[in-house]
């Protein structure tokens, strides 16, 4: 069987590698399946292209995956449209965090005739040998599936405990020339960074957060160490961005791991997620001498009792002492904030700018978005509950117009309040971010000019 996968366009310059469909392509040739990835993302092809190569090229399925998101949700719906209008349409299946949480209405929308649901090595498998073979799919968990007029959702299929028996993803069907091009903070213009996953999953339960799977599975040392090696013999990666949503899961786990980055002797850049209860100087200092560069902190809010609301399991104590340390050490941290989450004010707001403010050391634009609460969050069960949301078409079709547009408002503010209170929050948070970079061209400049600087190469971009 002939199986294409498409990697949407988002409109990025550099696009992010996309795992999930580097993973299912794995295991699908390693099942004998034949696979081919159609790189929107590369080429920025328009929807008109997909259709007219599904005219003059035969293939037996095609997938589809993708997360929630106002663009991604009518970018799927444009794909959608150009697969189901193509004369040699294919077996069409989707999946990922975008439809897995409401399979059945991103099936009407879409007409695809499969969702892969939650983790997909497994089921996808089990799929193409059910349509392979013409058996019923009544038996395949993990899946969602078209039988005539009538939608079906089956159980959900158990996590694959060991991680580590999962194939690396299938690097060498994607252009990753292209994709070693990503510019994450403290790149080099010569540095070549391609992510990595160093396990599934996260242990914590914010209300605002939708995954698919539950709790934390850490690939082991060995398994990462050897990916990073081969990505950096293959594709001469010098920087590697762990991608998934919690590297920091322990204080023993980073011990460890850092222990043997330094060991292997990996001599090579990366950055990760982190938790900021477990960024202590020990802690930190080690990984920075294993190569880390910068951590990626999910703070969300500057106030003690909206940290409680969301269940951020985190404290503006801890906050303030990990952040710290972080800079203390000489990493850079990224922190994010987002307004609009239970009990939020313009106090809270203002917390959190002056917050920002205060730790911004210049390595990211830091910018304040309104909190969504995406299908199969806490958050989006507890809007409907309040009769905030009335379903998910709800809050595809008419609340979530924009990422930076507030979704559903939790707050006492009316929306042009809300709205009017991110205007001003952003506009310091942009005049300060200009402001330090017009400090530091001057500072090059000044140098260039009364120290003789011949070492200065321009103002060049990356």
């Amino acid at each position: 069987m002939r199986v294409l996968l498409i990697v949407y366009d988002n409109d990025s310059y550099v696009h992010w590698f996309p795992f999930g469909l580097g993973y299912i392509s794995a295991v699908l040739l390693k099942n004998g399946y034949e696979v081919e990835i159609y790189n929107q993302d590369l080429h920025h092809y328009p929807e008109s292209h997909l259709q007219q190569y599904l005219d003059n090229n035969k293939f037996d399925v095609v997938g589809l995956n993708f997360i929630s998101g106002y663009y991604q949700y009518r970018k799927t719906l444009k794909i959608s449209e150009a697969i189901n209008r193509s004369k040699n349409r294919p077996y069409f299946i989707i999946g990922g965090h975008g439809p897995t949480p409401e399979s059945e209405f991103f099936m009407r929308k879409t007409g695809a005739d499969a969702v892969v649901m939650g983790e997909g090595e497994i089921t996808v498998i089990e799929l193409l040998n059910a349509l392979k073979s013409k058996k019923s799919f009544y038996g395949i968990k993990g899946m969602a599936f078209r039988d005539g007029s009538k939608y079906v959702v089956n159980n959900r299929r158990p996590l694959i405990e060991d991680v580590n028996t999962i194939s690396f993803p299938a690097y060498k069907l994607f252009p990753m020339e292209y994709y070693r091009l990503l510019r994450p903070p403290k790149c080099n213009n010569n540095d070549f960074a391609i992510p990595v996953l160093s396990g599934r999953g996260c242990t914590f339960k914010c209300n605002f957060c939708y995954r698919m799977d539950k709790g934390f599975r850490p690939r082991s040392n060995e398994s990462i160490i050897e990916e990073i090696k081969m990505l950096k013999k293959d594709y001469g990666a010098t920087y590697i961005v762990f991608g998934d949503e919690l590297l920091m899961s322990s204080k023993e786990r980073m011990i460890y791991l850092c222990n043997d980055f330094i060991k292997h002797k990996l001599n090579i850049k990366w950055q990760c997620n982190g938790r900021l209860n477990f960024a202590t100087k020990d802690i930190l200092n080690l990984m920075k001498t294993a190569g880390c560069v910068f951590i990626n902190y999910g703070i969300e809010a500057f106030d003690d009792q909206i940290l409680k609301n969301m269940n951020k399991a985190l404290t503006t104590k801890q906050v303030v002492k990990g952040i710290e340390a972080t800079l203390e050490v000489g990493i850079s941290p990224g922190f994010n904030i987002i307004f609009g989450n239970i009990g939020e004010t313009r106090e809270t707001l203002r917390k959190g700018v002056d917050f920002l403010l205060k730790y911004d050391d210049g390595a990211q634009m830091r910018t304040i978005r309104p909190v969504t609460p995406y299908p199969g969050t806490p958050l989006y069960y507890y809007a409907i509950e309040k009769g905030l949301l009335k379903d998910c078409e709800d809050f595809y079709e008419h609340k979530h117009t924009n990422s930076d547009l507030v979704a559903v408002n939790f707050t006492d503010l009316t929306n042009s309040e809300f709205h009017e209170c991110l205007f001003e929050a952003n506009s310091i948070l942009i005049e300060n971010y200009f402001e330090k970079k017009k400090i530091e061209y001057k500072k090059q400049i000044r140098k260039l000019y009364f120290e003789l600087d011949s070492d200065f190469r321009g103002f060049r971009q990356s």
